[in-house]
């Protein structure tokens, strides 16, 4: 692939993976929400916002160790990804969360945009995974449970 066109997929990754194409950021989708709303659970849904929030943040986590490491440690599905729900949620706690997720995905772009990163050959430890895969991976999961956020706030009467 030549460089022009590496140059063009991973600027629409890293769009996708950021702000979304059909959806809404998730910075969007978490924008203005009132703190006492964090951490409510729906009727007849498993989980509160903050549980999905800490679920993107350890999924993405564990995405990018599995990227750049073999000795990443494994995470073991599905406990080590969802958290128990808590009643309360500080704002400190909250913000490091969410900055701790832009911290994470910087440090994929940065990966992706890395002149040795192979985004098409098989990551060595893994069993056919790409970096390219991995980072589709990303965008999926993220605006599949962003969309579930904006569900959960309309539910809640708490969005726009």
């Amino acid at each position: 692939m030549e460089n022009d066109q590496q140059q063009k997929l991973i600027s629409e990754l890293v769009f996708l993976i950021e702000k979304g194409n059909a959806h809404v950021s998730m910075e969007d989708a978490v924008a203005g929400l009132p703190a006492n709303m964090r951490t409510v659970i729906p009727e007849n849904l498993p989980y509160s916002i903050w549980q999905l929030i800490e679920h993107i943040r350890i999924a993405q986590k564990d995405i990018l160790d599995f990227c750049v490491s073999e000795d990443h440690e494994k995470l073991a599905w599905p406990d080590d990804y969802w958290t128990e729900p808590v009643e309360h949620i500080d704002d400190q706690t909250w913000e490091n969360a969410l900055n701790e997720i832009k911290q994470e995905r910087q440090r994929f772009f940065d990966l992706l945009q890395d002149e040795k990163t192979d985004l098409f050959s098989p990551i060595e430890w893994g069993d056919g995974q790409t970096i390219l895969c991995e980072a589709m991976l990303i965008a999926d999961h993220n605006a599949y449970h962003t969309a579930e956020i904006v569900v959960i706030r309309r539910m809640l009467g708490c969005w726009r």
